[in-house]
């Protein structure tokens, strides 16, 4: 297996001011996606179908890439998508962080559908792609691991792919190879497609093979390192806002469950200790978002500062999505240590999240080289 070098460099040219409020249509996003994760979401079912090792709802999935066009929205409109940008599918995300949906919409509808962006659109092979994946008829994923940072080198050649995020659900993989990018059925001949045991349920792994003979290129090699670190890098600013979810809701779960929960005669949440960790604790996820907000601005802007937001927003919503988790699970007392409360499945998934497309130490690292301070020890 070799590797590719890092291409994403420092950036000088201020951008103009992130917008990091909602839009009315943003907003109306939101609620339908909440409404049919209200309706269809639940979580201790994800849980049942998790252990059973499948943990996905082919319905709402359905119901979320067709019927609300999630699957779609980063792709244009003449390509059969929804036409709209990362702050969009910023807010889906927050949405699926909430309820900690097993859904290939990270690893499909923005990062893979980002790489084939990348490539040339034009050509019938990357048009007919985007075009079905743009239905919610076919997933692809990127065949890189998980833990990957936009600035790391990447897989290539034919060897195992270990860590390759929902491979399983996948249809399409697209694998980067030394003579370019490919885009390989997972039904083909010589693919191979082994199961790990992921920390996070929800968000099943794998470790993918590919004959070195599989598959059609879509893009040659001066194109295809720089399409995968677009996509690595719209994944990462958008992981920011799915973490934004999970710590939102770990932080609403604690705060009603300690208004409820009552010892000497009194809400456990009215106890000066436990208002000091949740105001903490708000202050934290408020900055979060701010974090999060920006970098899904500067990707929908094309800002030359995009970079350095998500990096911040890396460095910063991951341990904030495992603190507040981690809260959630101490603050519900024994109730929060059984496996039939969904907080362990929130500290789960905040725990992969944060390795996930970069430590927060490789993005502080990053920080540092594009802001030309000194780096963290």
């Amino acid at each position: 297996m070799n590797s590719t070098t890092s291409t994403v460099s420092p950036t000088e040219t201020p951008g103009t001011a992130p917008d990091l409020l909602y839009s009315e249509a943003e907003d109306d996003l939101r609620a339908a996606v909440r409404s049919l994760l209200t309706d269809r979401a639940d979580v201790p079912a994800a849980l049942v179908r998790a252990e059973a090792g499948d943990p996905y709802d082919s319905g709402l999935w359905t119901a979320l890439a067709g019927g609300i066009g999630a699957a779609g929205l980063l792709i244009p409109e003449k390509l059969g998508g929804q036409g709209a940008s990362h702050r969009e599918a910023a807010v889906v995300l927050e949405e699926l962080g909430r309820y900690v949906t097993p859904a290939p919409f990270l690893t499909g509808a923005v990062a893979a559908t980002e790489t084939l962006l990348a490539c040339d659109t034009d050509s019938a092979a990357v048009a007919d792609l985007l075009e079905s994946l743009a239905t919610g008829g076919r997933v692809a994923v990127l065949a890189v691991p998980l833990a990957t940072a936009p600035d790391e080198s990447l897989p290539t050649g034919t060897g195992p792919v270990a860590g390759v995020a929902e491979a399983a659900r996948a249809d399409i993989l697209l694998v980067l190879r030394d003579d370019g990018l490919y885009a390989v059925g997972t039904e083909e001949p010589g693919v191979a497609v082994e199961p790990l045991t992921p920390l996070d349920l929800t968000r099943p792994l794998a470790t993918v093979t590919v004959d070195p003979g599989a598959g059609t290129r879509i893009a040659g090699p001066a194109t295809a390192g720089a399409a995968v670190r677009r996509g690595l890098l719209a994944g990462a600013g958008l992981l920011a806002s799915e973490q934004l979810g999970v710590a939102e809701w770990c932080l609403e779960e604690t705060v009603r469950h300690t208004r409820e929960r009552h010892q000497f005669n009194r809400p456990i949440g009215s106890f000066q200790a436990l208002k000091h960790r949740m105001a903490q604790l708000w202050l934290q996820v408020v900055s979060a978002r701010a974090a999060a907000r920006n970098a899904a601005d500067a990707l929908a802007t094309g800002s030359p500062d995009a970079p350095l937001a998500v990096a911040v927003a890396q460095a910063y919503a991951g341990r904030v999505a495992v603190h507040a988790a981690e809260e959630c699970v101490q603050l519900h007392g024994g109730t929060g240590m059984t496996w039939e409360h969904p907080a362990h499945l929130y500290l789960k998934r905040a725990k992969a999240d944060e390795i996930a497309l970069g430590t927060p130490g490789h993005h502080k690292q990053t920080l540092a080289r594009l802001t030309n301070l000194p780096a963290p020890r």
